[in-house]
């Protein structure tokens, strides 16, 4: 039995002050137990415009927000998902949206970059992301053993594609940790029925860290950050504001709902990812 948490905020595009509310809310969460901690997409920044993450991306292993996850996995710990970060890519003018792993030692074990990206119009008031005018999809499907169990990870967009989640079910994922940055409009609709799903017919644990509340760019994010078990339960969620969700991930009860409910081993179907 392992204590997780995921961290709910709404970042604007002060960096500095961005990391000390993150900084805030981890030891909110490490003071009730925590060992496995998950921050939201974008914790770092919300810009006013889409480019001003661009104008603060690292290159892989260097930079101020490299270091600050790196410090605060050592400083607290704890395992620490880092939401996503700017990270440099080969397109000029563009960044992936790297989600980073790291450990109590503060060792980087595992990225993941975001694989689907938000190019959406939705609304009577026609509101439009383009992500891949700034971000470069990822490629690779990531999960990693950790002391909770095996860990995938997933960013925001990436939970309306459920082939992508029973692929990491086939790479061995029992928990997923889903970093996110839900629109307001999409999530009072869809965010829990998601999660749900996406819990219920992968029989795995979920812990999405959403933003949520206002931005100071004029967004509006859902929040409802919440932690939710195999069988479909929400164990834990945090509807508004800012601050932390606590539960337990208990792999002994993962492993009872996968054998009394074998739905997994009666595909008749593979799933491939490419």
């Amino acid at each position: 039995m392992s204590k997780v948490a995921a961290i709910q905020m709404a970042s604007g595009p002060n960096v500095k002050a961005n990391l000390a509310e993150a900084e805030k809310l981890i030891k909110i969460a490490v003071q009730q137990g925590a060992e496995l901690v998950v921050l939201p997409e974008n914790f770092a920044i919300m810009g006013m415009a889409e480019t001003d993450k661009v104008k603060i991306a690292e290159q892989p292993g260097s930079g101020l927000l490299q270091d600050y996850l790196t410090q605060q996995a050592i400083k607290n710990n704890i395992w620490l998902v880092g939401g996503t970060i700017p990270i440099q890519s080969e397109e000029e003018g563009k960044v992936y949206a790297a989600c980073m792993l790291h450990n109590p030692q503060g060792e980087l074990v595992a990225r993941y970059d975001k694989i689907h990206l938000f190019d959406v119009t939705i609304g009577d008031n026609n509101e439009s992301y383009t992500e891949s005018e700034t971000i470069s999809p990822g490629r690779e499907l990531v999960v990693v053993d950790t002391p909770f169990g095996k860990l995938g990870l997933a960013v925001c967009y990436d939970l309306r594609f459920p082939e992508l989640f029973r692929a990491l079910v086939d790479k061995g994922m029992e928990i997923c940790a889903l970093p996110s940055a839900f629109t307001s409009l999409t999530g009072k609709v869809h965010w829990e029925s998601l999660l749900r799903a996406r819990a219920i017919e992968n029989l795995c644990f979920m812990i999405a860290a959403d933003q949520g509340g206002y931005h100071v760019g004029g967004r509006e994010t859902h929040g409802d950050s919440m932690i939710i078990d195999p069988w479909g339960l929400i164990l834990n969620r945090l509807p508004h504001g800012t601050g932390v969700v606590i539960a337990d991930i208990d792999t002994a009860k993962l492993e009872h709902t996968r054998k009394m409910f074998p739905a997994l081993e009666h595909k008749r179907f593979s799933c491939s990812f490419s």
